[in-house]
C-alpha cells in the first residue's frame, strides 16, 4: 500500500517549484491563485528570493505548502495514496491533497497559521534544539526537571528528538542532555519554539480561523501528528489541527502505525528528502522515494 508524506518547515530552498511553474499550466494557475489570495507574489520569493526571505515563517510555510500540494495535483492519476501524513505544516498539505480542504482554504489557513506563529515568536522569544542519540524517555525526563518551558516537540525517528521552549530553558536542557550522553544537543535556526506552550497565543488565533473553514471527509485516512492515528472525521481533524500547534509531532509513531496498517512504500512530495531519511530510520526495508 502506498503512503504519501509531506514535509514541514526547514525543507525550503530558493528555486523550489520554478520548474513546475515554467512547464505546467495547471501548476502556474495554482501558483498565481495563491499569489492573489496571499496578497503578495510569493512565487518571486520562492524562485528568486534570498535564503533570508524564505526563512521568514510567514513565507516559509505557504511556500512549502504550495510546492507540495501543486506537486500532488500535477501527478494526476499517479497520486494514488492509500493513506497520507504530513510533518507539522505538512499536515495541511496532506489534508488538501486528500480532499479534506480546498486548495484556496488551505492557502488561507496556512497563511493564518504562519502569521499567528510569527507573532507568537516575536512576543515571546523561544527556540528549538535537536537532540541526538538519547532514548525518548531520558529526554522527556530531563526536560521535565528544567525550570521554565521546555518540552519534546518532534519525535522524528529513534534517537532524534527536537526540543522546544524558552531560550534559557533550552540552553539549560542542552547542557544537561550533553552531560547525560547525547551525541548532540544543538540549537536550530528557527523562528521560535514551535509545538510547545510558547505557541499558545497562535493556537487560539488559529482555532478561530479553522472553526470558520469548511472541512470535508478525506478520500483516504490522514495520520495526524497529535496522536499518530488515522482520521477521516472532519470534526476530529479540525480539533487535532488546532491542538497540533502546542503538542508534539509524533512522526516516529505515525510512520510505525502506517506500516502496521499496511504501508510498504512512502513517497515524499515537496522540497528536500528529510522525510525519506526519517522513514528509512523508523521502518527499515520500506521503499522510499520523492518528487521535487
Amino acid at each position: 500500500m502506498k503512503a504519501f508524506v509531506f514535509p514541514g518547515q526547514g525543507a525550503q530552498f530558493v528555486g523550489m517549484g520554478k520548474d513546475l511553474y515554467d512547464n505546467n499550466p495547471v501548476a502556474r494557475e495554482m501558483f498565481e491563485k495563491a499569489n492573489e489570495i496571499l496578497g503578495f507574489r510569493i512565487t518571486d520569493l520562492m524562485f528568486e528570493g534570498t535564503d533570508e526571505d524564505l526563512r521568514q515563517t510567514k513565507v516559509t510555510q505557504p511556500a512549502i505548502f504550495l510546492h507540495s500540494v501543486i506537486l500532488a495535483k500535477t501527478m494526476g492519476e499517479e497520486f494514488d495514496p492509500a493513506m497520507v501524513a504530513g510533518h507539522s505544516l505538512g499536515e495541511f498539505s496532506a489534508l488538501v491533497a486528500a480532499g479534506a480542504l480546498s486548495f484556496e482554504d488551505g492557502v488561507r489557513l496556512v497563511s493564518a497559521r504562519a502569521q499567528a506563529m510569527q507573532k507568537a515568536c516575536e512576543t515571546n522569544p523561544s527556540t528549538m534544539a535537536a537532540v541526538l542519540a538519547l532514548p525518548d524517555e531520558k529526554v522527556e525526563e530531563i526536560c521535565a526537571g528544567i525550570p521554565g518551558v521546555v518540552v519534546c516537540a518532534n519525535y522524528n525517528c529513534p534517537g532524534q528528538i527536537v526540543i522546544s521552549g524558552e531560550v534559557e530553558a533550552i540552553d539549560a536542557a542542552c547542557a544537561q542532555l550533553l552531560e547525560a550522553g547525547a551525541k548532540r544537543a544543538l540549537k536550530l535556526k528557527v523562528g521560535g519554539g514551535f509545538h510547545s506552550p510558547c505557541m499558545e497565543p497562535a493556537r487560539a488565533e488559529l482555532a478561530e480561523a479553522i472553526e470558520k473553514t469548511e472541512f470535508h471527509t478525506p478520500t483516504v485516512p490522514v495520520y495526524q501528528n497529535v496522536d499518530a492515528r488515522p482520521h477521516t472525521d472532519p470534526a476530529e481533524i479540525k480539533a487535532n489541527l488546532v491542538a497540533q500547534l502546542t503538542a508534539p509531532v509524533r512522526w516516529t509513531q505515525s510512520v510505525q502505525n502506517m506500516v502496521a496498517d499496511g504501508a510498504d512504500s512512502f513517497t515524499e512530495l515537496g522540497p528536500g528528502k528529510v522525510l525519506q531519511g526519517l522513514v528509512a530510520k523508523i521502518a527499515r526495508g520500506v521503499a522510499t522515494d520523492g518528487r521535487q
